[in-house]
């Protein structure tokens, strides 16, 4: 069988893609590995009618709906290789399966690169967060550290002063010049320079020097790029952004491969449910126009990007 479109990653942007493609009466094979990004955290904010709503339910949700339309097919796996043109493309999946697609719709989400610091990573999602506006409300307006990680850091730092006092954990990763300084004390943002030593309890950093800081909550700007190996093996031009590398897409949703198109995290900043669910769904209607104007298949040119 050939699929109209394999739409590989089904987290919340392939699947609000696959749902316009299906409503559309095309075939859709989503190919899903299970690693959403946010599985770390207890409850997703700031989507509209599922504020609150654990992660899991919400795609639970999402797939049990897609599960209502006969043109869609669903496979837990891991995609291993993409091979082909446009219209005869090739999916081969780790289990040895292939499977046969007109289009591709790549959403399989990003990797963060979490800091280099002892009790960060087994915090991740559940006291230490990335994104104010899914999980600044719940600290209660409390104390709240940026563990720092670069320039985006300073810039996380002046946003979250909406939500509660806000220190700056310098932590060697923060060059910060005078005016930046300034700038961050009219904020009223506190400045700490003596270095992490660990983060225990919920959300306790104690310092090189002794000192224990307790805070609500924690932010870091990690970097972020495309999960797995399998965009840079299918030729896709990648870009920087001030969060890392993405795949390098255009208005269309469209990739520099031919035929190939990519939605949610892995192509646009910056990264919230909200945000993918919506670029999810403007990608799916994107790709349902590739397969009524074949003409209209146009890869996004790359010159001076980083590849």
């Amino acid at each position: 069988m050939r699929h109209d479109v394999i739409v590989i990653g089904g987290s919340y942007a392939g699947m609000a893609a696959a749902l316009q493609l299906v409503r559309a009466r095309r075939s859709v094979l989503v190919i899903d590995a299970g690693e959403r990004r946010n599985r770390f955290a207890r409850h997703s904010h700031g989507f509209l009618g599922q504020d609150g709503v654990p992660p899991g339910e919400i795609a639970a949700s999402a797939r049990r709906q897609l599960g209502a339309y006969p043109t869609l097919s669903w496979l837990e796996g891991r995609v291993e290789a993409v091979t082909g043109q446009v219209d005869e493309f090739t999916v081969k999946t780790s289990d040895g399966g292939a499977y046969r697609g007109r289009r591709i719709l790549l959403a399989t989400g990003v990797a963060d690169q979490l800091p280099a610091v002892e009790g960060l990573a087994e915090r991740w999602g559940t006291a230490i967060f990335h994104c104010p506006y899914c999980h600044g409300y719940e600290l209660g307006r409390g104390c709240i550290g940026i563990v720092g990680t670069g320039p985006m850091s300073i810039h996380q730092a002046e946003l979250l002063t909406d939500w509660g006092s806000v220190t700056l954990l310098v932590n060697g990763a923060v060059e910060l010049s005078q005016e930046v300084r300034s700038t961050l004390g009219r904020r009223g943002v506190m400045i700490e320079e003596t270095a992490i030593d660990r983060i225990e309890g919920h959300a306790d950093v104690m310092l090189a020097d002794g000192r224990l800081l307790r805070f609500a909550g924690l932010f870091t700007a990690t970097r972020t790029s495309p999960s797995g190996s399998l965009v840079e093996a299918m030729g896709c031009v990648l870009e920087e952004t001030p969060m890392g590398m993405q795949i390098l897409t255009d208005a269309e949703s469209r990739t520099s491969v031919s035929g190939v198109f990519a939605c949610g995290d892995v192509a646009r900043a910056p990264h919230s449910v909200s945000l993918a669910v919506g670029n999810g769904a403007m990608a799916g209607a994107q790709v349902h126009r590739s397969l009524l104007w074949p003409e209209t298949i146009v890869p996004v040119q790359a010159e001076g990007r980083v590849r």
